[in-house]
């Protein structure tokens, strides 16, 4: 999708109004922030809070949940994603998200890699070798992975899969990419890589990311919101969020009086 420069001057993400309903159940309650270009916005707050609820209206993962309804819009790059004609296949190339836990495809890595290029119709062998490859060095995995291509991405270690994941989910070079609490199955070190990664990846995608970690969100975020109850607390910088934090809850969250 081609950008003039009024778009490049939009907010990647602007979040209007947002209500979401499971059932007669309102998780979510009028929610409204925008999420700038280029930047990793971590979104924390106690389990159940609805953080990872947002995060799938963002790509409307919610769609998939009987009884879900959202009211209010999600617009990206100024296009409202919940109007009516929304190709969702086309919006879900846009934002891409990687799970909690790694879910590679039980087949090659480079067939994992090539899976969503193949899906919008990339045939070509020398296209879709230049995607893995470079869909590999993207996520910080090239080096380790580029002799054994061929063999099952389930062989991985857990680090390594995620990586994998992130790779798969680039691939399709999205304008967002989604991550659902990345790193809470994986160990301290390869934690730390995905933590690198994710800095490194703001250069090419914005970055929206649910943590219970709030070291982590302090790291690697430009932008903290805090959920509570589905509602949001506070959004700001995570600077300003994590030493001058407006409200007393995001305050006591922060502190360790809660959650």
């Amino acid at each position: 999708m081609d950008k003039t420069e009024s778009d490049l001057d939009l907010p990647q993400v602007r979040t209007q109004n947002l209500d979401l309903y499971y059932g007669a159940d309102r998780v979510l309650r009028s929610l409204n922030f925008d999420i700038p270009r280029g930047c990793v916005a971590a979104f924390i707050g106690p389990s159940g809070c609805g953080k990872s609820s947002y995060l799938r209206c963002l790509n409307r993962m919610n769609d998939f949940i009987s009884g879900a309804r959202v009211e209010g819009r999600v617009l990206i790059d100024g296009e409202d994603i919940y109007a009516s004609g929304v190709d969702v296949i086309a919006l879900r190339r846009r934002v891409g998200m990687v799970f909690q836990k790694p879910n590679p495809f039980p087949m090659s890595i480079y067939e994992n890699v090539a899976y969503g290029p193949r899906l919008f119709g990339v045939k070509d062998r020398e296209t879709l070798d230049e995607t893995v490859r470079s869909s590999l060095e993207g996520a910080a995995l090239w080096n380790e992975v580029k002799d054994k291509l061929n063999t099952p991405g389930t062989g991985l270690s857990g680090g390594q899969q995620q990586r994998l994941c992130i790779a798969r989910a680039i691939a399709t070079e999205p304008e967002v990419l989604l991550m659902d609490e990345p790193t809470s199955a994986l160990d301290p070190l390869s934690t730390s890589r995905i933590e690198e990664l994710i800095r490194d990846l703001k250069s090419r995608f914005t970055v929206a990311i649910v943590t219970h970690n709030m070291q982590q969100a302090a790291r690697i975020s430009d932008y903290t919101a805090f959920f509570l109850l589905g509602e949001l607390v506070e959004y700001g910088t995570t600077s300003q969020i994590f030493t001058v934090p407006v409200d007393k809850r995001t305050e006591d969250y922060i502190t360790g009086r809660f959650g």
